[in-house]
């Protein structure tokens, strides 16, 4: 099983990104399971989403405390949330930003990538330049990094949970699996 946390703010697409991965994970013909964590629910604050891939079905039904990776829609998190607590030793980190990997200090024990997610949501009109929404872009970044899904079954997952801008999403999703940097 592959276990995935992600660190989001209100508002990014955190919760709707966790889903767009279990779609195109299922439509990969995996068994899923994707939920949020929501502490104070307004716009902006600290969101944690959760996903889990298999290819048997999943029966826990907790909180994900050990995860393989790590995806974090909001680069200022790194600084008040501890996004690799938990963390397996060998595990991954993706970070939308614009840095360097090697600007991001976890020490040894991690692969860390980036994607400019921010700017390809910008890029392709997914939300607006001051809130832009990073999720499908983030998701497919995710397809590449991994390897766990196909970019078509993202364009799947797409198509099954985002109601607009498909195209757009598509597009967004493309770029960020075409761009990735690594330490």
């Amino acid at each position: 099983m592959i276990e995935i946390r992600m660190h989001g703010r209100g508002g990014q697409g955190a919760v709707k990104a966790s889903f767009v991965l279990a779609e195109a994970a299922f439509q990969g013909g995996k068994y899923v399971q994707a939920f949020p964590r929501f502490g104070v629910e307004r716009r902006g604050a600290p969101v944690e989403a959760f996903t889990r891939i298999d290819d048997k079905p999943v029966q826990i039904r907790s909180q994900i405390y050990y995860p393989d990776g790590v995806i974090v829609l909001d680069p200022t998190l790194t600084e008040v949330v501890d996004v690799t607590k938990g963390l397996k030793k060998g595990g991954w980190i993706l970070i939308n930003s614009n840095k360097n990997p090697e600007e991001y200090d976890f020490g040894d024990e991690y692969n860390v990538y980036i994607v400019d997610a921010t700017d390809i949501a910008v890029q392709n009109k997914l939300g607006s330049r001051s809130a832009p929404i990073v999720n499908t872009a983030i998701v497919g970044a995710f397809a590449k990094i991994t390897g766990l899904v196909e970019i078509d079954a993202v364009y799947k997952g797409i198509e099954n949970s985002i109601p607009r801008f498909q195209e757009e999403n598509k597009k967004a999703a493309k770029q960020a699996y075409d761009s990735i940097k690594s330490e």
